[in-house]
């Protein structure tokens, strides 16, 4: 953004230079061209008035040959023809008595009146000495245009170099423009990816930036600060409700229990359908609790090797399926790292692995393969089961979905949770020659 931001401000002040600079240095140039101009028109207006002396009223040559003499010390070329344009007189400069100063004059002899042309770096005028009507002669003054466009370069090198620190000045404001107008909007993005993150604790500050941005990082940390009172109370609710429910859940077991051992044959028959039913009464109570727990965690990612977690969890549900006679096995690459929060990929794994487990029949199988990417990591928790319909996967991830294991219909709900915290995904697939594949696609430590 600060980028952009100095980019338009410079194109803005580049624009606003070339609107006033070139239109400047143009009419400079123009006005200093006709003033050299007008300036030999007047140069040669005097030859021509000091020559009429001599050419018309006959009064000695001495006023002319000093009007000659004062053009060679200005560097001036001059020459005066009489009224056949026979040459009268001229300065020792050959510029003036060329072919180009001899077609000048004998225009201005042929009723032409004053009349200019250039010759190289040279600018020759020619007017006729006396009266248009009746000339008695041609003056012709040739002057060096070098003095001119030393003057004109200087002038654009000038408004060059003024401009150039206009534009400087101007990058300058641009940069400092950009940055104090990014600058908070950066520090808010980091305020907001950290509070993401699970820092519920992070504000940005306020007191920095324009004053639009300032009203922004004052509104993100009203909505930080309700969020972490939202979180925080229903962390509290999800611990309140744990202990009320556990507390008596646990009683009524062990009294059930005592009942169990004193009843007689029938009796205990009705209890054991009833500590069947508390079972999956805590069953229930404990997958409701571990998916508000899931849905209120803001995790904090960290490192965490898939590979190393897989094992592990594989190794520890390990008896269970041995038990059951289902085989367990992985195929993991190496060094897969993985960005989530502590603890959710053994938790997301123990929930497949579970749900796996319940829909195996002894003898089948489970694997485990891990797939790396560039930004993903990819495991997926193949089973050999009966699988699940279409309909069934697309409403498996919901609280109590449809479960074709006779569970509580929460686990994939929780992985579903976990992985939507932690930026991942989850998904369903049918296992090619029966079976499913759950799919966990888990951003890389990259």
């Amino acid at each position: 953004m600060s980028r952009r931001i100095a980019l338009v401000t410079v194109g803005l002040v580049a624009a606003l230079l070339l609107l006033a600079v070139v239109p400047l240095g143009f009419s400079l140039t123009s006005n200093d061209r006709n003033d050299f101009q007008y300036q030999v028109f007047s140069s040669a207006d005097q030859l021509a008035a000091r020559a009429e002396e001599y050419l018309a009223d006959h009064d000695p040559r001495t006023a002319m040959d000093q009007a000659l003499a004062e053009a060679a010390e200005r560097g001036d070329c001059a020459a005066v023809y009489g009224q056949r344009l026979d040459l009268v007189a001229k300065t020792a400069c050959l510029t003036a008595t060329d072919k180009s100063s001899a077609a000048l004059a004998a225009r201005v002899r042929a009723g032409a009146g004053q009349v200019s042309a250039r010759d190289g770096d040279w600018l020759l005028v020619a007017v006729p000495v006396g009266d248009d009507g009746n000339a008695s002669g041609v003056a012709v003054l040739a002057r060096t245009a070098d003095p001119m466009n030393d003057r004109i370069a200087a002038v654009w090198i000038w408004l060059s170099l003024t401009g150039l620190a206009v534009l400087a000045a101007g990058v300058w404001f641009a940069l400092w423009l950009g940055r104090w107008v990014a600058r908070p909007l950066t520090v808010l993005g980091a305020s907001a990816a950290r509070f993401g993150e699970g820092a519920l604790e992070t504000r940005a500050p306020t007191c920095t930036g324009p004053n639009e941005v300032q009203e922004l990082s004052a509104a993100f940390n009203r909505m930080a600060e309700r969020i972490q009172s939202l979180v925080g109370s229903h962390r509290d609710w999800v611990a309140d409700v744990s202990h009320q429910l556990r507390t008596p859940l646990t009683a009524l077991r062990l009294r059930v229990d005592v009942l169990a051992d004193e009843a007689d044959a029938g009796t205990a028959e009705e209890l054991a359908g009833l500590q069947i039913e508390l079972a999956r009464l805590g069953s229930l109570v404990d997958g409701l609790l571990a998916v508000a727990r899931a849905e209120t965690s803001v995790p904090r990612p960290e490192t965490v090797r898939a590979d190393e977690v897989a094992a592990d969890r594989l190794a520890a549900w390990e008896p269970v399926a041995r038990e059951r006679g289902v085989r367990l096995r992985a195929r993991c690459p190496r060094a897969a790292a993985v960005r989530l929060g502590p603890g959710d990929l053994e938790q997301m794994l123990d929930n497949l692995v579970a749900n796996a487990l319940d829909s195996v029949a002894e003898g089948g199988g489970i694997e485990l393969v891990a797939a790396v990417a560039d930004d993903w990591v990819e495991l997926r928790v193949v089973d050999d089961g009966p699988g699940m319909s279409a309909q069934a996967r697309e409403n498996a991830f919901r609280r109590f979905g449809q479960s074709s294991t006779g569970g509580n219909g929460l686990g994939l709900a929780i992985v579903h949770r976990l992985a939507a915290a932690n930026g991942a995904s989850v998904a369903l697939e049918e296992t090619p020659g029966g079976g499913l594949t759950a799919v966990l696609r888990l951003p890389t430590a990259r």
